[in-house]
């Protein structure tokens, strides 16, 4: 599966992209929201996995973005986020995302979780 990933964090980024790629996942990297759209276009992912904390827009206002384009809309999103508290599960899915992972990511679940959303959208 290809996977965009979203995040601003080195070491997360690094993390997230050894497990999805030990998975044997394709994984492309964006550090910031600045792009991304245009990202997601050109690289045409089966799922993003989108840090809500981001510098510039937030990881929020790109999922409406994307969910706004009609070349991004089916593409599923899913949000990771230390932040739990600051964001309401219920708003996460209502914006469009498809699922919340919380940080700390367990690297034992997360392509598992990633898999889940993905048949669940028949991807």
């Amino acid at each position: 599966m290809r996977i965009l990933v979203i995040e601003d964090d080195p070491t997360d980024l690094k993390l997230v992209r050894v497990v999805l790629e030990g998975s044997g996942h394709i994984v492309r990297e964006r550090t910031s929201a600045e792009g991304a759209v245009d990202a997601a276009i050109t690289d045409s992912p089966d799922l993003i996995l989108l840090d809500l904390r981001l510098p510039g827009m937030t990881g929020w206002e790109l999922t409406r973005e994307l969910k706004k384009n009609p070349s991004t809309r089916a593409i599923p999103v899913v949000a990771i986020s230390a932040f739990a508290d600051c964001f309401s599960r219920e708003e996460l899915l209502k914006i469009g995302c498809e699922a919340v992972i919380l940080k700390p990511v367990d690297t034992r679940t997360l392509s598992r979780e990633i898999l889940a959303v993905a048949e669940h959208r028949g991807v």
